[in-house]
């Protein structure tokens, strides 16, 4: 899933506190703007992958315009995609057995055919997920 959501940015001198006003349990930091950010996109995502993966409701996204920052701080949306980080985390291989016609095994294997491959392209072209 796609989210975007408010994040605060607190400099204090070189470093950035990071939290999310809509997700209590949604902070980090970074020693540069550059790396607050990046540090922002990484626990955001976490948070709402971990979300997900209990059924917990996912908030509302307060509207960055909306939120009312003191002093230098300011405010940016952040936008993070849990299935980008699934696919890169929960890349585990899974053991499945199938039946194919033994004529069809026998041309595959001396063709040297990846049945792994060929089955991951086409259940991704199945489920229309980009195939990588």
């Amino acid at each position: 899933m796609k989210y975007v959501y408010a994040a605060i940015f607190n400099p204090e001198g070189d470093m950035y506190n990071v939290h999310f006003p809509d997700l209590s349990d949604c902070y980090t930091c970074g020693d540069s703007l550059e790396n607050a950010i990046d540090m922002a996109k990484d626990a955001l995502c976490l948070t709402l992958y971990h979300y997900e993966q209990e059924g917990r409701a996912i908030p509302t996204a307060t509207y960055p315009g909306e939120i009312q920052t003191e002093g230098e701080d300011f405010a940016t949306a952040i936008a993070v995609d849990t299935n980008d980080y699934r696919r890169f985390y929960e890349n585990k291989l899974v053991k499945k057995t199938l039946n194919i016609p033994s004529w069809l095994n026998a041309k595959a294997e001396a063709a040297n055919v990846n049945f792994s491959q060929i089955l991951q392209r086409a259940l991704k072209a199945e489920l229309n997920l980009s195939v990588e």
